[in-house]
């Protein structure tokens, strides 16, 4: 049930008009209905979230290479990880790590403006 949920998205995200092509081809579909359905939980589940959303993973993808989303994502989840381990504050605290992260945050910014 949950695949097919994500295939309508994806399916209705190409139907939105200025969306279809709009995101980078590298961006997994899986992804954006992931990133979709997420912003969609904060921001209502409303034709209108739906295109403020979809919006705005594209933004994101034009601007973060898909290799750099999933390295801040990465990121983002190790640093939820409780603290005690070496490997785990690594995430935590090395610049590389806070790079990747500001670079996602900003793009999300961006498109916060572009479409909300």
């Amino acid at each position: 049930m949950r695949r097919l949920t994500r295939a309508l998205l994806a399916g209705a995200l190409l139907a939105l008009p200025g969306t279809a092509g709009a995101a980078p081809a590298d961006y997994p579909t899986e992804a954006v209905a992931d990133y979709v359905f997420g912003c969609m939980a904060t921001n209502g589940s409303t034709q209108e979230a739906l295109r403020r959303c979809s919006c705005s993973i594209d933004h994101v993808a034009r601007e973060v290479p898909w290799e750099d989303y999933v390295k801040a994502e990465t990121v983002l989840r190790m640093r939820l990880v409780p603290s005690g381990n070496d490997q785990v504050t690594m995430f935590r605290t090395s610049p590389w790590a806070q790079e990747m992260v500001d670079r996602l945050r900003k793009a999300q910014i961006e498109a916060e403006f572009e479409c909300f």
